[in-house]
């Protein structure tokens, strides 16, 4: 898949605060954009002691996708980063919430709710 293909897939915004990092994600973390967003996180984990997922657009995940967040939920742990989720729409909650996944993710607020970071 192209680079442009990819990127209409899954674009992230990312807003850097002294040690802590929030990545907006916008559209559908699937198979195909899995590899690059985790390859873009894992970026940021050496830099920064928190990394807030705030993923309040994120329309689609699929199993790559949960899988990539357990990947980044593990490799931010061992390096002493903090990975955390924000704004889970339901489908995103329901996929989390099956897989017994929602209860290893801090979680904060709720969709169209503004935190104020």
């Amino acid at each position: 898949m192209a680079d442009h293909d990819a990127a209409s897939i899954l674009t992230l915004d990312i807003e850097r605060k002294g040690d802590m990092v929030v990545v907006r994600c916008h559209g559908r973390l699937v198979s195909e954009v899995s590899r690059n967003f985790h390859g873009r996180i894992c970026q940021l984990i050496p830099e920064y002691k928190r990394i807030v997922l705030d993923l309040c657009d994120l329309t689609n995940m699929d199993s790559m996708g949960l899988g990539t967040l357990a990947r980044l939920y593990v490799t931010a742990k061992s390096k002493g980063c903090s990975l955390e989720l924000a704004h889970l729409g339901k489908q995103i909650r329901e996929l989390l919430g099956m897989t017994h996944m929602l209860g290893v993710f801090t979680v904060l607020g709720e969709k169209g709710v503004t935190l104020g970071f």
